[in-house]
C-alpha cells in the first residue's frame, strides 16, 4: 500500500517506524512541520519524525501551511492510497481529504468522542481518569469529529505522568494503525459516526493551567502535577517568587493528623514539607524549583529558605 505519513513529535515515531519496516507498506513521503528554532542558542531543530524519515531515506516535505497550493500539488504527485496523520500540528483542509482512495487516517490519543483536541493525554490525567485509549478515525473537516475505525482501551497507572502515558500510548498505537490500514484495504472496517453529544474537549495547554489552586483537594493537585509534566508544570508563588512543585497526597496516621489549616499554609513536620489543601487534605511536597534556579529536594528547600510553619504558598 502506497502511503504518505504526516506527523511531527515523538508520539508519531513508533507508527512511522512500524510502517517503514513492514513490507506491506511503502511510505512514499513524509510531511512534517518546518524546523523550529529551539534551545538557548535557537538552533534550527528538526522534528522527531523528520529525523526518522531522513535516516530511512524518505523524502520529507515541510510546508509552512498545508493548505498552500504547493502542498496540494506535492500530495497529488505522490498519489497515495492513504495518508496516515498523527499529531501533525495543523488542520488539514477539506480540499485535500478526497485525494487518497482510503482517506486520511488519524491516530488520536483518547477514546473518541472523549477528549477531542490538542492535549488529550494531559487532560485525561488532570481529570482523574483511570483509563484512556486510542482511536483511529477518518479525518473530516471538523476537529477530531471523523468516523471511528478502531479503538483500544488502556488503563492509566497510579501515579503515571503524561510523558510516561504518552510513551505507552505511542507504542500501542503502531499496531493499531497497521490493523486499521489492512482492515480498510480488505473492506473489513465500517466507519462508525461519533456520538457528538458525548464529546468532551482537551484544549492546548497554557501556562496558566499549571497554577496550583490550593482550594482543590491534594489528590486533584497531584493529578495536575502528573498531567502537566514537563510543561507547564505545577507552580505557586512563595515570597513573591514563582516556584515549581512536585509532590503527592499525604495521609497522616490517625493519631498524628495535623490541625486543619487554610489552603496553602505550610507545615514542616518530621522532616516533611506539607501544604494544606482543600477538603481537609494535605500535599507532601517532594521537590521544589525556584524560578531561575535548580530543582532541589523539599528538605534542601526548607533548610535553604529557613521555612517557618504558617508561611504560605500562594
Amino acid at each position: 500500500m502506497r502511503l504518505l505519513f504526516c506527523g511531527t513529535p515523538e508520539f508519531a515515531v513508533p507508527s512511522l517506524r512500524a510502517l517503514l519496516s513492514d513490507p506491506r507498506f511503502h511510505v512514499a513521503g513524509v510531511i512534517t512541520q518546518p524546523d523550529r528554532p529551539r534551545g538557548r542558542g535557537l538552533e534550527s531543530g528538526q522534528s522527531a519524525v523528520k529525523q526518522v524519515a531522513a535516516v530511512a531515506g524518505v523524502e520529507v516535505f515541510q510546508p509552512l501551511k498545508i493548505r498552500a497550493p504547493e502542498a496540494r500539488e506535492w500530495i497529488a504527485r505522490k498519489a497515495p492510497e492513504a495518508v496516515v496523520l498523527i499529531a501533525y500540528g495543523q488542520i488539514v483542509p477539506a480540499a485535500l481529504l478526497s485525494f487518497p482512495r482510503l482517506g486520511w487516517i488519524n491516530l488520536h490519543a483518547s477514546l473518541l468522542p472523549k477528549y477531542r483536541g490538542a492535549a488529550p493525554i494531559a487532560w485525561a490525567i488532570a481529570n482523574g481518569e483511570i483509563r484512556t485509549g486510542l482511536t483511529t478515525m477518518q479525518i473530516d473537516a471538523g476537529m477530531d469529529t471523523g468516523a471511528v475505525l478502531l479503538r483500544r482501551q488502556l488503563e492509566i497507572a497510579a501515579g503515571e505522568t503524561a510523558p510516561e502515558l504518552s510513551t505507552r500510548l505511542a507504542q500501542a498505537g503502531a499496531p493499531l494503525v497497521i490493523e486499521t490500514l489492512l482492515g480498510l484495504e480488505r473492506g473489513a472496517l465500517i466507519p462508525q459516526p461519533q456520538d457528538h453529544a458525548q464529546a468532551t474537549y482537551a484544549p492546548l495547554l497554557k501556562r496558566e493551567d499549571g497554577r496550583i489552586s490550593w482550594a482543590s483537594s491534594a489528590n486533584r493537585i497531584f493529578n495536575r502535577m502528573r498531567a502537566f509534566a514537563p510543561w507547564p508544570g505545577a507552580y505557586a508563588q512563595f515570597r513573591d517568587a514563582r516556584v515549581q512543585l512536585w509532590g503527592r497526597p499525604w495521609t497522616p496516621a490517625q493519631a498524628g493528623a495535623p490541625a486543619p489549616a487554610p489552603p496553602g499554609v505550610i507545615l514542616v513536620a518530621d522532616g516533611l514539607l506539607l501544604v494544606a489543601c482543600g477538603e481537609a487534605t494535605w500535599l507532601q511536597v517532594t521537590d521544589v524549583q525556584p524560578e531561575g534556579r535548580r530543582r532541589v529536594t523539599a528538605r534542601e528547600f526548607v533548610s535553604g529558605a529557613r521555612l517557618t510553619n504558617g508561611e504560605r504558598f500562594e
